[in-house]
């Protein structure tokens, strides 16, 4: 769940920091633009006061100081050439800039060419100048707000398409509820009819074959009580995972095939228990799977397959599936996990994704393919 929610969470934070900055924005251009349009009104206040002077005591030259003051404060970056391409005044420029350096400084006076046309005046020479720090802003502020509306637009389908998704797994979840439901009645009576068996044959071959019938049984309700756990919360108690090891590779070594080829399966595990905590119904689950396909991996070849668990020193455990098949693909390493990828001709391909996601996200752990020298091995790191 989680998982799903960041995509809702990230696009609420994202309408809410784009506003906050486009009003915050917004109120710093209309404080530059009060700020220029002062400017402007001292700079008109000054020139027509130096009109209205009409005595011969009159110097315009104070009046000129206090405009050069202005077109200063102003921000835009000038320069003035005379008639020759020389420089005559500068205002505004990049403090690193000079025009003793005549290469940056020729290749400065161009971009300010391309941003707007030069102002030409014969008994003067040539106005070179730029943006305004308002007009520079008010250039990106498109792209900006368009790369915003993407993002949440973006952000939106992403969370619809999330929507979707739980709403498909929650009526698969519901299914799967259901038939867990509808098997509890046949269920039930399988198991008196193998109690009325047990007591019934005589035999080692019938004695054994019943007491398979028992443990596949068995295996059939755990099987079921798994379907009625989809779609709620993981338990969260103490799991041996030695014990859940050796149980489950005991239990597939005696239906693993040995006949026309030989699989061998063992478990590896120190002396001990070597607890984790999680959902037992769930991991057994994971390793369920990651044992099928290590017994399918060998792919009619005589094999081994070895189930080990490890304590790990800062706490928890290290479950490992372990075959020496022929290993998966390097080019297939990033898609198994993936929901729908499959390498078998009849496989869904929803059995890793399934395990990925009961460790990562039911046990906060991590299921990954580690790197061995043959074969495949499956690890389940899990916490303490």
């Amino acid at each position: 769940m989680r998982r799903r929610r960041w995509p809702v969470v990230a696009m609420v934070c994202g309408v809410v920091g784009l506003l906050v900055w486009y009003v915050a924005y917004t109120q710093h251009v209309v404080s530059q633009l009060r700020d220029a349009a002062a400017g402007q009104g001292r700079m008109y206040a000054r020139i027509y006061e130096a009109l209205q002077d009409t005595s011969l005591t009159a110097d315009p030259t104070s009046a000129l100081l206090d405009l050069s003051v202005q077109i200063r404060q102003s921000g835009l970056p000038l320069v003035l050439t005379d008639r020759n391409g020389r420089v005559s005044a500068t205002a505004n420029l990049p403090t690193d800039l000079v025009p003793a350096d005549s290469i940056r400084f020729r290749r400065y006076v161009a971009r300010l060419d391309r941003e707007n046309a030069p102002i030409v005046e014969p008994a003067v020479g040539a106005v070179h100048y730029g943006d305004s720090a308002i007009v520079s802003g008010l250039r990106y502020i498109p792209l900006l707000q368009a790369g915003g509306i993407i993002m949440l637009v973006g952000f939106g389908l992403y969370a619809l398409v999330e929507r979707g998704r739980a709403e498909r797994e929650k009526v698969w979840a519901g299914m799967a509820r259901e038939a867990a439901h509808q098997l509890g009645t046949p269920l039930s009576a399988l198991s008196g009819w193998i109690e009325l068996l047990a007591d019934s044959v005589h035999g080692a071959t019938a004695s054994r074959a019943v007491e398979a019938m028992g443990q596949d049984l068995l295996r059939l309700e755990r099987v079921s009580h798994r379907f009625e756990r989809i779609g709620r919360p993981p338990r969260d108690e103490q799991v041996d995972a030695a014990a859940l090891v050796q149980r489950l590779a005991s239990y597939f070594a005696e239906r693993a095939p040995t006949l026309a080829r030989t699989v061998t399966i063992r478990s590896d595990r120190p002396e001990g228990p070597v607890m984790v905590r999680g959902d037992q119904v769930l991991l057994e689950w994971v390793l369920e799977v990651l044992i099928k396909n290590a017994m399918d991996a060998l792919g009619g070849r005589n094999g081994e397959v070895v189930v080990s668990a490890t304590p790990l020193p800062e706490g928890g455990a290290r479950i490992r599936v372990h075959d020496d098949g022929p290993g998966v693909p390097r080019k297939l390493r990033r898609r198994i996990f993936d929901a729908g990828f499959s390498t078998k001709e009849r496989g869904w391909g929803i059995g890793l994704s399934l395990a990925r996601r009961i460790v990562e996200e039911n046990h906060n752990g991590q299921l990954i393919l580690a790197e061995t020298d043959r074969g495949a091995a499956f690890d389940v790191i899990l916490r303490g």
